[in-house]
């Protein structure tokens, strides 16, 4: 049997038997993993916490139901929509752009009614959504505007208007962004295009206006729903743009370029050098540069569809296209019989028409002043639309409203059914004053012969207008003004201007006139007398009228008072502009004027607000005359309080100027301020009462109100504390402007006299004034002034009395206490600086006259002043006054002591110890204390 040879094979079938599981491999993944669950409780349960409606619909529901085919669904989610806003506005900011978005969507919707629930909901939320918010998905919502304005359905334009309604009142400036494409929507709403076939070379397309029969109302209706919203726009255009400048007296509002910033300066801190003077260009406005280069603005980069109207070619193609428009509007609602008695009547409606055309064209006009060739802009206007606006604007000028009046059995038109009657009122004045603006823009001075007829016109109109007394508001007036103010530079003579100032002066002798209508005129005056004050350096014609407004203006504002005090703050701001110009007429009515004005009582210058005072006193320097009953109430301005201690200091150095003290190296206008009158002003703002509350005092007896002691004959009435720093911080200017006199000698006599006529032998004196006599003592007292046996005692006795009340002052009246060191450092100036007065106050001391309880008053007083340094030589000089006073402390207290009273109380053992420190050591012979024992 043959051997056979086992053969190895490379690759072998390895068998895996049954039921066993096959091995893993050496090079096998592994695909295992393990998971954890991650649990978010608030995100699951979100659905179920959002807020809904009342049925039970959230606002992911409403919005869905936004896309529902039935128009009924998108009504009733539109509906709960607003109804889940208003009760949860914080959903709002958390869905935003969804809610944005869905609203603009449903712009173009077929159905009406979802439509109007639309605009209902957008000006819910145009309420809620500030413009910063809304800005990022505005020009979504713009886009969903722009294709309603332009969709085919009647229907669906006409809701346009409501929805730019609401954004032109809530968000003006972001709509008027997106201009270029705005304004050619309002076009196509009331007008197509028409292809001349004239032109071979080049196609041009024209505009003509449209009609359209199926819509529900006329055409001239429609037209005027689209013209009244194009007027909206530019006017928030119009309003947008802070380079626009206005003709006459249009209120400009408000940039931050235009605000005035006033630099307040404190002359005490920069005599001192402690700050610089700051200068400013032009008063903080923007500064005028003078070159012939001009920074390309941010506008120049976009392109000319994105600049909008801010273009010059875009406003020129604009205006090509809508003004042949407007001019057929107007020629359809003008009318079309020849004047007649009653005037060009009107139809209300046509009215209204026309009224928008003019108003466009004006707002148009408007924005062509705000580019740089503003001339050639005003050439190119005339050259382009001066004969078409005169041919049919002008033709039927002026205009007035057909009133339709159904009247009575009793009314004696009662055959007809309707009375046609014109109307005189300002109903139709807006119409021909805004007609009046455009065509006097176009006219100027080089071109007045050739517009002489229909200026002539327009002359005449505005000065029946103003005369005609009618009541007008301050929108008319504004406009009408405007007119009188572009017809005075167009022909600025003297015959043409004087019957247009003095129909003005008609308008504003007026009474009860408004408020904004009063302001408006005083502008207007204030405007042609600085352009007249400029003129007439050359030419020496001014104005009768003018010089006659100018005349009543002080009494104007002396009767005006408090009842309106704006219209104060204007009159003095013009009255100040014309006496800073020396007006004649001005100085003299306002010198008349001044008494009743500066009156402490009821004048302007108490009763107005603290600005107000401030201007009103610096017509004081302006005055011809002070005379002696104008500074006696200035005086008692000051001493009142009616006005701030600040501006009695600015009162008084203004006096001071206008004197003969001033120190002016020219000579001062003659009798300005009588030297009698100045030292008579200074020494009643320095006394702080008038002669009759002086004498009223002096029957006041007992506390709160009067402090006394039975050592001197001066009893002290205690004033307020506002009052005592009032006449206080009055008092140290009033010691300035006296110690810059130059002969202090004879200033200290004239003030001795006065103290010894008036304040000597008063019995009460107040505090502060006893304290401001002795400041202005201490600052004008000098070695060759000598002063009268009378005043020392009065000034010995008014110390003492001052120094009794400062130490028997309770700590706990806060009010008292802040007198202590102003009353207390004079009281010690004038006790060092005449030791006279001291010796006198200690031989006043007469110990026997007074009661027990003043005795540690007067022990606490004596040893306070030999305590102190400046009076401490005195007092050694006075050492046997003292010590004779001391002792008679000592017997007085024995005497008035109950009989067991053994005890040497401390206010006695501390007089005695000073005394032994400051004096006795300092005497010559020895012994000193025990005399005293």
């Amino acid at each position: 049997m043959t051997k056979k040879r086992k053969h190895q094979e490379d690759f072998q079938k390895v068998k895996f038997k049954v039921g066993k599981k096959k091995p893993k491999l050496e090079n096998a993944t592994d695909t295992t993993f393990k998971t954890k669950a991650i649990q978010i409780p608030e995100q699951l349960k979100e659905d179920g916490v959002l807020p809904t409606q009342n049925r039970k619909l959230n606002i992911k529901d409403l919005l869905s139901q936004m896309h529902h085919y039935s128009p009924g669904v998108k009504h009733n989610a539109l509906l709960g929509l607003k109804d889940l806003l208003s009760q949860y506005p914080f959903v709002i900011d958390a869905h935003l752009s969804n809610i944005i978005s869905e609203v603009a969507a449903v712009f173009t919707d077929k159905d009406s009614g979802v439509r109007g629930a639309a605009v209902h909901l957008l000006q819910f939320l145009a309420s809620k959504i500030r413009a910063e918010q809304i800005a990022p998905f505005f020009p979504l919502v713009s886009a969903h505007l722009s294709s309603a304005m332009t969709h085919i359905s009647e229907g669906i334009q006409e809701d346009s208007l409501k929805v730019l309604d609401v954004l032109l009142e809530a968000y003006p400036a972001l709509l008027t962004d997106r201009s270029s494409i705005l304004l050619k929507n309002f076009v196509e709403l009331i007008s197509h295009q028409q292809l001349l076939k004239r032109l071979k070379s080049k196609d041009k397309l024209s505009w003509m206006l449209s009609v359209n029969p199926n819509r529900r109302e006329t055409s001239q209706q429609w037209r005027l729903n689209v013209l009244t919203r194009l007027k909206k726009f530019l006017q928030a255009v119009v309003d947008g743009s802070s380079e626009i400048q206005d003709e006459g007296l249009q209120e400009q509002k408000e940039s931050p370029h235009s605000v005035r910033n006033p630099v307040f300066i404190s002359w005490k801190v920069h005599a001192n050098n402690q700050q610089h003077t700051q200068l400013f260009e032009n008063g903080g406005l923007r500064p005028k540069i003078n070159s012939t280069f001009r920074l390309r603005s941010l506008a120049s980069v976009m392109g000319s569809a994105e600049k909008g109207l801010s273009s010059a070619e875009n406003l020129k193609g604009f205006i090509e296209i809508i003004v042949p428009l407007l001019i057929e509007c107007w020629i359809e609602a003008s009318p079309a019989q020849p004047a007649s008695i009653l005037g060009n009547l009107l139809e209300s409606e046509s009215q209204q028409l026309m009224q928008q055309v003019l108003s466009i064209i004006h707002l148009l006009w408007k924005l062509t002043k705000r580019h740089d060739e503003t001339y050639k802009m005003e050439l190119w206007l005339r050259m382009n639309y001066l004969v078409d606006f005169k041919h049919h604007f002008m033709r039927h000028f002026p205009y007035s409203l057909q009133e339709t009046v159904k009247h009575k059995k009793k009314d004696p038109c009662k055959g007809n059914k309707y009375c046609m009657t014109s109307s005189n009122s300002v109903d139709h004045l807006l119409l021909n004053l805004t007609l009046c603006d455009i065509m006097v823009s176009l006219a100027s001075t080089s071109t007045l012969q050739m517009d002489s007829s229909w200026l002539d016109m327009i002359r005449k109109f505005v000065t029946d207008t103003l005369q005609d007394g009618s009541k007008l508001n301050s929108k008319q007036v504004n406009r009408l003004l405007g007119v009188t103010w572009r017809l005075m530079q167009i022909q600025q003579n003297k015959v043409a201007t004087e019957p247009l100032i003095k129909a003005v002066y008609t308008l504003y002798q007026q009474r009860n006139l408004l408020f904004p209508v009063r302001t408006l005129l005083l502008k207007f005056f204030s405007r042609v007398y600085q352009k007249e004050d400029l003129r007439t350096q050359r030419i020496r014609s001014r104005s009768k009228v003018l010089s006659r407004w100018l005349a009543g203006l002080p009494q104007q504002l002396a009767l005006l008072g408090l009842r309106n005090p704006e219209l104060s703050n204007q009159l003095i701001d013009i009255i100040h502009s014309a006496a800073s110009r020396s007006n004649k007429e001005l100085l003299q009515s306002l010198q008349a004027t001044a008494a009743r004005i500066y009156d402490p009582l009821d004048g302007a210058l108490v009763l107005l607000p603290a600005e107000a005072q401030r201007r009103l006193v610096q017509l004081v320097y302006f005055l011809p005359h002070l005379p002696t009953a104008l500074l006696t109430a200035l005086s008692r301005c000051c001493i009142m309080g009616r006005i701030s201690s600040e501006l009695a200091a600015t009162l008084i150095g203004i006096l001071r100027m206008r004197s003969s003290f001033a120190g002016w190296k020219c000579q001062v206008q003659d009798n300005s301020v009588n030297d009698v009158d100045y030292f008579s002003f200074l020494f009643s703002t320095l006394i702080g009462f008038s002669r009759e509350e002086l004498t009223s005092l002096q029957g006041i007896r007992g506390k709160p109100h009067i402090s006394q002691t039975q050592l001197s004959p001066v009893r002290l009435y205690l004033t307020d504390l506002d009052q005592f720093l009032h006449h206080w911080a009055v008092t140290e200017v009033i010691c300035h402007s006296l110690s810059t006199i130059p002969s202090q000698s004879q200033c200290f006599d004239i003030l001795q006299t006065g103290i010894c006529k008036y304040l000597v032998g008063l019995v009460v004196i107040p505090d502060s004034t006893a304290g401001s006599v002795l400041c202005a003592i201490n600052k004008l007292l000098d070695q060759a002034c000598i002063l009268s046996e009378n005043l020392h005692k009065f000034l010995a006795s008014c110390c003492y009395s001052l120094l009794y009340f400062l130490l028997t002052l309770d700590k706990e009246d806060a009010e008292h206490v802040q007198k202590r060191d102003l009353l207390w450092g004079s009281c010690v100036s004038a006790l060092a600086l005449l030791p006279r007065l001291l010796r006198l106050m200690l031989q006043s001391l007469q110990v026997s006259r007074i009661c027990r309880e003043e005795l540690p008053v007067v022990a606490q007083l004596l040893r306070i002043l030999m305590q102190h340094g400046q009076l401490r030589s005195h007092m050694i000089t006075n050492e046997f006054l003292v010590q004779q006073i001391i002792k008679d402390i000592m017997v007085g207290n024995f005497l008035l002591s109950p009989p067991d009273y053994k005890i040497q109380e401390q206010w006695l053992t501390d007089l005695h110890y000073c005394f032994n420190i400051y004096l006795a050591s300092h005497s010559q012979g020895p012994g000193s204390m025990n005399a005293v024992y």
